[in-house]
């Protein structure tokens, strides 16, 4: 076992596991285990096993955060047996103890209701917005393009979707893969010396800047001139994956452009606002042909040049998928001395784990935490990405991240996005918040109505079938008086992902505690039918692009729905009840307003 391997911990099991049958789902909750990152669900038919992990198909890892977790992947009225494992590490499962058997129920026929009762005058803590910190994006040479996808041109629409991050969704900075790519022509040599060119950096960041964007700068991938191995690439833009053939020369061209970006942007500017992150999924064999020891040579020989241009200056990584090498890289620069000013991970299809107490035991509390990739699928071309499903999953995962994580990077903005190859349609199952064309897909709705949420978060209190792991509410005030309260219902399960009727529930949402007086209510709704411009575009004909018409009629219908419209309140009223179905998935946002 290696040095960086041996200090990996067995957690003991979590106490009190509970298994509460509901009708398409049981729930299940446990107390949680000091120094987990996460926990993995178990399941058997039997008592005596077998017992395999719960998949809910988002093709990543599987572990969740907390819980309670809602499986909504077994059969109505058969007896299922849970376990669940504490985490130390996303490698290091604990002891799994005592099973609890449930069922899940049969259809009641009717939908099973959930009470939500929101407390407008008990404010709890900081609404916390981790999706503000970064968002991702293709590489950013294709903001210099000229070329059009579906008839719709490259370089502008990519930077308009860079705008609509930073202006609507608060979005502060940008990463991206490939800075150090050929397109851009940062490094050559000439009769065997190192040749610089800096100005299609700069000509990038210059647009991002621009855009009020700065950027989380991705130190990738090799040049070719720099390459050990430069046949080895990734994507149609043919990224170089090799190690350096000369690491002397690498941590020269690092700090190089350090230097040269502090003298273009100004000290202040880059120490206040921007980041340096090692490379990209190195512990995946498609972005690295290295060892995991070569990677950590990397890091440290990179973090150090970042640290030569000035110490207050910030890098960090590993900037792993699926969580993977955390451990190893705290363990690694414990020994090796290297700076380290924040954690980067991924992962997709379930909520991020929880990286704090790993960084504790490591003494190191306070480090940064920003996972820099993240969503509902790590798959080009699924088609979870388009519809509701994502909406839901991302407000799941962004109000699991409040106050634990400090930037959880959506990956991507725009669907102006070729690793492997361009768009073959408008709705292709496209990894960004915005289409070709910048429509606005569900899952862009969603996060902008949490940017709606007042600064104030509210106690909510949550009852009934499912309740905490199917439908979640997050509630929030404004110092104007508005509430607002986000609804949402979704399980886990990408199988369900075009719904499920035993999932639906009726809502009976209570706000109370409000100063006495008239509100107006309005309630906006994303699900199939509603703030779904993919549904849209179903009702046109479908198809691979639209025509001018089809545009207009398109950008005409991508609006943020309004469910029953304004309804006035009694003015002596000090609690409002609204009372809904919601499909699964489905998001409702009801605002409350005085006269």
């Amino acid at each position: 076992m290696s040095t960086v391997d041996s200090q990996r911990r067995v957690l003991p099991a979590p106490r009190e596991l509970r298994a509460v049958p509901g009708h398409g789902q049981v729930t299940l909750d446990w107390l949680p285990v000091p120094d987990a990152v996460g926990y993995l669900v178990l399941r058997a038919d039997q008592e005596s096993g077998p017992y395999t992990v719960v998949d809910h198909r988002g093709g990543d890892v599987l572990a969740v955060p907390h819980p309670p977790y809602a499986d909504t992947t077994g059969e109505p009225g058969r007896t299922y047996h849970y376990a669940v494992l504490a985490m130390a590490d996303i490698d290091s499962p604990g002891e799994r103890g005592d099973p609890v058997a449930a069922s899940h129920a049969t259809d009641p026929g009717a939908p099973p209701i959930v009470r939500a009762r929101v407390r407008a005058d008990r404010v709890i803590g900081p609404v916390h917005r981790p999706w503000r910190e970064l968002i991702g994006s293709e590489h950013l040479s294709l903001l210099l393009s000229t070329g059009s996808t579906g008839g719709r041109p490259i370089g502008p629409e990519l930077a308009e979707a860079l705008r609509i991050a930073h202006d609507e969704l608060g979005v502060r900075a940008v990463r991206a893969h490939a800075i150090l790519g050929d397109d851009l022509g940062v490094y050559r040599e000439v009769d065997g010396a190192p040749v610089y060119d800096f100005d299609g950096v700069d000509r990038v960041y210059d647009r991002v800047l621009d855009l009020g964007l700065r950027p989380v700068v991705e130190l990738s991938y090799m040049p070719r001139d720099l390459a050990a191995d430069p046949s080895r690439t990734v994507f149609e833009y043919r990224g170089i994956i090799s190690p350096p053939r000369d690491w002397d020369r690498w941590a020269d061209l690092v700090r190089a452009l350090v230097d040269h970006l502090v003298h273009r942007y100004g000290l202040a500017e880059l120490r206040e606002h921007w980041a340096f992150e090692v490379w990209n999924e190195a512990n995946l064999d498609v972005f690295w042909t290295g060892t995991r020891d070569e990677y950590l040579r990397l890091y440290d020989v990179t973090a150090r040049a970042v640290k030569d241009v000035d110490a207050g200056l910030r890098v960090g990584g590993p900037a792993s998928a699926a969580a993977g090498w955390i451990g190893a890289l705290l363990r690694h620069v414990e020994s090796s001395g290297a700076p380290l000013d924040f954690l980067s991970t991924h992962t997709y299809g379930s909520p991020p784990v929880d990286l704090r107490p790993l960084a504790a035991r490591h003494g190191r509390p306070d480090l940064r935490l920003l996972w820099t990739e993240w969503g509902p699928t790590p798959t080009h071309f699924n088609p979870v990405g388009d519809d509701t499903f994502a909406a839901a999953f991302l407000l799941r995962g962004m109000r699991s991240a409040g106050g634990r994580i400090d930037g959880l990077g959506h990956w991507v903005i725009s669907d102006h996005f070729e690793e492997l190859g361009a768009p073959p349609a408008l709705f292709h199952g496209g990894f960004g918040l915005l289409t070709v064309g910048n429509l606005r897909k569900p899952r862009y709705w969603a996060l902008w109505l949490a940017n709606q949420l007042g600064d104030d978060e509210l106690d909510v209190e949550l009852t009934g079938d499912g309740a905490g792991g199917l439908v979640e509410v997050w509630a929030a005030g404004r110092a104007d008086g508005t509430v607002g309260v986000l609804i949402w219902n979704l399980g886990l399960d990408q199988n369900t992902a075009a719904g499920a009727a035993a999932l639906e529930r009726e809502i009976e949402l209570r706000i109370e505690g409000l100063p006495e007086g008239a509100y107006r209510v309005r309630h906006h709704r994303i699900d199939r039918d509603h703030s779904n411009v993919q549904r849209v575009w179903e009702r046109l004909g479908g198809g691979d692009w639209p025509d001018e018409a089809q545009w207009a009629r398109l950008r005409e219908a991508n609006v943020l729905e309004e469910l029953s419209g304004r309804q006035q309140i009694a003015p002596d009223t000090t609690a409002v009840a609204v009372s809904f179905s919601l499909p699964m998935p489905g998001i409702s946002y009801v605002e409350l307003t005085g006269r």
